[in-house]
């Protein structure tokens, strides 16, 4: 397998990505990993106003993962244009700009006013956050809006654009189709499953918001059918997998299942030079092919 590979019209150095939400802007791991090495970073997500998120407590270990219900804590537009991104211009890695959104149109507008950004390689969509009140799964579970929200976005810049596909829905093929068809160039697949915790000695829900998104080693298997599924059905779509990758074998997995790319996530709080051991081993594993 050849370790420059390309995933709709991105072109990446390596199929490992660090997933949105677990390493910052970059500047939190670089001091750990060095960024140079990996395929690229996907962003934390990016909202047209800054971001509070959801009260505390908002994280929750479980048995082989954790549940988090941050809520898009984020920046905002602004401070990511002027503080953030230029951090990014000393690194030869592909920057991918994950923006989420309440509506249809905040995702139109925060994408025409990053367009133009250079350091900006790409844009994945968050249509499928499980742990915001306004749009997150209310777009995500819709493929109507979905279609939409891609088409609408599509207009608004010629860089390659990728959908964040939610794992909480029956057929995700037809959504990963309706977002290619829309004018998606690939699908990221996929996002956190609802979970839910309960504290034994208060007898309530441990997270704030009640819910939030499961992540970790427990949604591997989850993860690899919803590609699997995608590429049994529509083998012509361009896949990032993402969902409980902790090592190069999992990340074989989801290339074997049909992704071009992969994520990692919760393994960076771990490990955070994780992702250059899983580019190593993918690369070891494919090396005659």
């Amino acid at each position: 397998m050849n370790q420059n590979i390309t995933v709709g019209r991105l072109n990446l150095k390596n199929p490992v990505l660090l997933a949105s939400g677990t390493v910052g802007y970059g500047n939190e791991i670089a001091e750990f990993l060095d960024l140079n090495k990996i395929g690229g970073i996907v962003t934390k997500s990016i909202s047209l106003k800054p971001r509070a998120g959801n009260p505390p407590p908002r994280i929750v270990e479980t048995a082989s993962g954790m549940l988090n219900a941050i809520g898009l804590a984020n920046v905002g537009l602004e401070k990511f244009i002027t503080e953030k991104l230029p951090y990014l211009e000393q690194y030869d890695t592909a920057v991918i700009c994950n923006i989420a959104a309440s509506t249809v149109e905040e995702y139109v507008i925060c994408t025409e006013q990053l367009a133009h950004q250079k350091r900006i390689d790409a844009f994945e969509i968050n249509v499928s956050c499980p742990n915001v009140k306004e749009g997150g799964l209310v777009i995500g579970n819709n493929l109507e809006k979905v279609i939409e929200v891609t088409e609408k976005v599509r207009k608004a810049t010629t860089k390659p654009l990728f959908i964040k596909l939610s794992p909480n829905v029956p057929n995700i093929a037809d959504f990963a189709k309706g977002a290619v068809d829309a004018g998606a160039d690939a699908v990221s697949a996929v996002n956190t499953f609802v979970g839910a915790a309960i504290d034994l000695r208060t007898r309530k829900p441990k997270l704030h918001n009640v819910t939030g998104g499961l992540s970790g080693p427990a949604i591997k298997p989850l993860a690899v059918a919803k590609v699997l599924e995608i590429s049994r059905k529509h083998p012509e779509i361009d896949i990032i997998g993402i969902g409980g990758i902790s090592n190069w074998k999992d990340a074989v997995e989801f290339i074997l299942a049909g992704a071009k790319a992969v994520q990692i996530g919760t393994v960076n709080f771990v490990e955070p030079a994780a992702g250059i051991e899983i580019a190593d081993g993918i690369r070891e594993y494919f090396k005659n092919e």
